[in-house]
């Protein structure tokens, strides 16, 4: 009695699923393309049109380059019931991702049987440098509110080349800006009101070479300083400044002449989204040459690199000293995070005591670097990798600041 009563159960199960073509309805949600680094949204949107309850399981097959096997989403959906599940996916490298099917499971109230579904989304998505971080930055400039994300409010040292106005005195204008003859000729204070000089260039130089494929965090170095030549680029046209971009390994890579049209963001976006890392050094004579062949201006040329020896920054030293000849140079190279944990751990035996010496080695020379350069005046930033869009928006608006370029 009991084994009929459970088949026909069974069958009633399998009716109430099966009876209707498509019970049910489902599609992925996901933006045109994924910001690198950046925490995605992505979403499953989901229909019951069965005339009852069900409980449902839901596999997204997200690509493989996340190697993540919990994508599964339970949940139960009311007669015609709507429904959106979001999760996120976190890139971590430049390319093309693709998606597979969507995969949905029904259980009737029964239980006893579940109807899979396929919904046929396979899609392949790009994943392009920083927007996301590019955007947050954008956002603050425009609201004034960049302290938020560690940008120093910084005071404008005496006057730039570009005059503005003439307005009315307010409280809090510069007493010393003071226009005494319009004063005179209107019977109130007038100041002189002046902007920051603009069309200034800034071009940002990415070296390829091996040196920036050191991982941190899951993301290259060399993917770090995409994403920092990407908010700098974008904080420079915002300041009506024009930016520029090379790329360079053993040969140039990408070249793109500063500008400040409103298209000029996304070429640099689109080039920095197929730039890899090579196996070779970088050609510092033909990076040299490419800068004077290029930048016919003085500019402010920020080479992201790395530096893990002495030795290393004196095969390039020359090269550099040229550059800054002609151009402000500002080198911006990296700490070794994982170096600098271990010389700050106690050593407990004489292995230890030996590889504390040489990571303190390795975390002296860098500091002896930033000597090193500065002795040829030449300007650097060693900074750790989280913090180098932060520091080297920083270090843009002092020089600008202080009209050095």
């Amino acid at each position: 009695m009991v084994f009929y009563t459970l088949l026909l159960l069974f069958f009633t199960d399998l009716f109430m699923l099966y009876r209707t073509q498509n019970g049910i309805f489902a599609k992925r949600h996901a933006p045109d393309c994924l910001s690198n680094s950046d925490d995605n949204e992505l979403g499953v949107y989901i229909e019951n049109w069965y005339p009852f309850n069900i409980n449902v399981g839901i596999i997204d097959e997200i690509p493989f380059q996340f190697q993540k096997r919990n994508i599964w989403f339970k949940t139960d959906l009311k007669p015609q019931q709507r429904k959106s599940i979001n999760y996120t996916l976190r890139p971590t490298k430049r390319g093309e991702y693709s998606f597979g099917d969507i995969r949905v499971f029904v259980a009737s109230p029964l239980g006893l049987i579940r109807r899979r579904y396929n919904f046929g989304h396979g899609e392949v998505l790009p994943v392009y440098p920083s927007f996301l971080q590019m955007r947050k930055y954008e956002l603050m400039a425009i609201s004034n509110n960049l302290s938020e994300v560690g940008i120093k409010k910084i005071r404008r040292l005496g006057h730039s080349l570009e005059f503005e106005q003439v307005k009315s005195y307010v409280q809090g204008d510069d007493y010393r800006s003071i226009n005494w003859k319009a004063t005179a000729r209107r019977g109130s204070l007038m100041t002189n009101s002046y902007t920051d000089e603009k069309a200034q260039h800034v071009y940002c130089i990415i070296e390829k070479s091996r040196a920036m494929k050191m991982p941190f965090d899951g993301l290259s170095l060399l993917d770090y300083a995409i994403n920092a030549s990407l908010v700098l680029s974008k904080i420079a046209l915002l300041k009506e400044d024009r930016a520029g971009l090379i790329t360079a390994a053993e040969k140039i890579g990408a070249v793109i002449p500063a500008d400040r049209g409103n298209a000029q963001i996304n070429k640099i976006l689109e080039v920095l989204y197929k730039e890899k890392t090579r196996y070779l050094e970088v050609n510092m004579e033909l990076l040299y040459s490419t800068v004077r062949s290029v930048i016919k201006q003085r500019s402010l040329v920020v080479f992201f690199t790395n530096y893990e020896s002495m030795y290393a920054l004196e095969r390039q030293l020359p090269y550099l000293k040229r550059i800054n000849k002609f151009h402000l140079l500002l080198v911006v190279f990296f700490e070794n995070t994982e170096l600098k944990k271990v010389s700050e751990q106690p050593a407990g035996d004489v292995e230890g005591i030996y590889i504390k010496t040489v990571a303190e080695k390795f975390a002296y020379d860098k500091k002896l670097i930033v000597k090193e350069l500065a002795k040829y005046n030449i300007q650097s930033i060693l900074t750790t990798p989280q913090n180098l869009t932060v520091n080297t928006v920083n270090r843009y608006l002092e020089i600008k600041a202080r009209q050095k370029i």
